[in-house]
């Protein structure tokens, strides 16, 4: 028997496609594994191949599958490999969107899909099917509307209300995806974008400001659900998953929202008959849980959360796809180690000075790394360290916060100062920290009056910034810092969450780092 995998490595760009065949007798149970992301598993009976449209991949490894294709992932080429090897499946969900998007052309083909069926990954990516489902589920999602035209687009944000985030259908890494401020912004979203939305339709989204967003990766097989990690951003709302750093378990949390979290997932996962991996992307704001997104696929968070837990999730939903059920595995429970992960993202700007390091709903990462310990600030520490973000033991802190983060960010700088730190901050920042005992300097923000807060980053006076930018004047001046930051090789803080975790990093700044391996975290 011999089936198709698709298979994406998000951070690097890499498509696969696999086939499973049907292996001749005598032929022994054999398993293939690599880094969990390209993990391909080869039961008993059966042989695969992959496509791979990205030659530059560890997936190249003819080791990891009996044929391998370089092939475009497209109806056509898949097609005709599928027409010249005949596969008894195909198997779409560990391509990231790209084969689900050609996965129901394959299908009026006559090409035998496995795992999670056509029919239910569309009721997941239509809009207004899916919209059917949260409303059947008693789900609460951000209020959303499409348009086509220019003034179908201005009559859905000015409805749902500004700020809003504003993206074109069926695109990959969140290309073209911005937060949008006001009528003025949504015109000039919409000219500079027409090459993008040109023929699709726009879609518009409540963007919930200053939110916590959670990642959670699924197992299901049709009648129950495993929950492979619930996963908490660092970073602020509105920026895409693959840029933002991320934590498991979750570290500020209440029960409630957890157990929301949790139910929806399952409610989800069975509503939508999905038979191996589903994606599921939360934000949690004023003690309401949303529901932004659901992808009936692996993510890219699976190889991080597989390492994470020690359960190959990949593996596992492979074996879902051919008929398995979770019942035959003993799942470890997410919930139940006792350590903490933190996975960070690899930030490429120094490498191209010109684009705008702003982190966005647009993907800018090029890669990832994962840091491990037995606390959040040691694990914060080793990921930064991996990623190339060096945290400072002495110096300079910038500071400038939004008005619903003065309170919050009180403790944080007095940490900083205790530490030893020097405290520099913008006036109404400033003012709050002095009023609570705390010695700060006093700074223009950009655009204010020289010398600012960028002039002192340029002249060295700077050695980390914390900034929690809120409206879209906020959001020009974190551009000029950040790309400051960026030249001077500072890191740049963006959420006081994130704030916490460096916080409780450079603690640890003196500490030896203790290696060991990931199957001594796990034993």
């Amino acid at each position: 028997m011999f089936f198709v995998f698709f298979y994406f490595c998000f951070f690097y760009c890499y498509f696969y496609f696999y086939f499973f065949f049907q292996a001749e007798d005598g032929i022994r149970d054999k398993l293939v594994t690599g880094v969990q992301t390209c993990a391909l598993p080869i039961y008993q009976g059966y042989k695969t191949i992959m496509v791979n449209c990205n030659p530059e991949t560890v997936s190249t490894d003819f080791d990891l599958v009996d044929r391998l294709y370089f092939e475009p992932v497209t109806f056509e080429d898949v097609l005709n490999i599928v027409e010249f090897e005949n596969p008894d499946g195909v198997l779409v969900q560990f391509g990231g969107q790209t084969p689900l998007k050609i996965a129901q052309q394959l299908a009026n083909a006559g090409v035998p899909i496995i795992g999670t069926s056509p029919k239910n990954i569309d009721l997941a990516e239509d809009r207004e099917k899916f919209g059917k489902i949260l409303d059947k589920l008693h789900v609460t999602c951000p209020q959303y509307g499409t348009g086509r035209t220019l003034d179908e687009v201005v009559v859905v944000a000015e409805k749902i209300g500004f700020p809003v985030l504003a993206r074109p259908s069926y695109v990959l890494g969140g290309r073209a995806m911005e937060i949008v401020y006001s009528k003025e912004q949504l015109i000039d979203y919409i000219s500079r974008n027409a090459d993008v939305t040109e023929g699709h339709p726009i879609l518009i989204d409540e963007f919930l400001e200053d939110a916590f967003e959670f990642d959670v990766d699924a197992l299901c097989d049709g009648d129950s659900v495993h929950i492979g990690a619930v996963m908490q951003h660092i970073e602020e709302a509105g920026i895409h998953s693959g840029d933002s750093a991320c934590v498991l378990p979750p570290y500020r949390i209440t029960t409630e929202a957890m157990d929301e979290i949790i139910r929806i997932t399952k409610a989800l996962a069975l509503e939508l008959n999905v038979i191996g991996l589903i994606n599921l992307q939360f934000a949690y704001k004023d003690g309401q849980v949303y529901v932004l997104e659901v992808n009936p696929r692996a993510s890219r968070t699976v190889p991080f959360v597989s390492k994470a837990t020690d359960v190959p999730l990949a593996r596992i939903a492979s074996q879902l796809a051919i008929g398995a059920k979770l019942s035959e595995f003993d799942l470890k429970e997410w919930d139940a180690i006792n350590h903490v992960a933190v996975k960070e993202a690899v930030l490429p700007f120094n490498k191209f000075p010109e684009e705008s390091i702003f982190l966005s709903p647009e993907m800018k990462s090029t890669g990832e790394v994962m840091g491990i310990s037995k606390t959040m600030g040691e694990s914060f520490r080793r990921a930064s360290i991996s990623a190339g973000n060096i945290l400072p033991d002495s110096g300079t802190v910038f500071i400038s916060v939004n008005d619903s983060d003065k309170l919050n960010s009180i403790p944080i700088a007095r940490d900083l100062h205790e530490i030893g730190f020097r405290l520099m901050a913008t006036a109404g920042t400033a003012k709050e920290l002095k009023r609570n005992g705390i010695p700060v300097k006093s700074v223009f923000k950009v655009g204010e009056g020289r010398p600012n807060v960028v002039d002192g980053i340029k002249n060295d006076d700077v050695n980390l910034v914390i900034n929690t930018p809120m409206g879209a004047q906020a959001r020009y001046d974190e551009e000029s810092i950040g790309r400051s930051c960026i030249q001077k090789g500072i890191q740049a803080i963006t959420t006081l969450s994130g704030a916490a975790a460096v916080v409780r990093a450079i603690r640890l700044a003196g500490k030896k780092i203790e290696v060991k391996s990931i199957q001594e975290y796990h034993n």
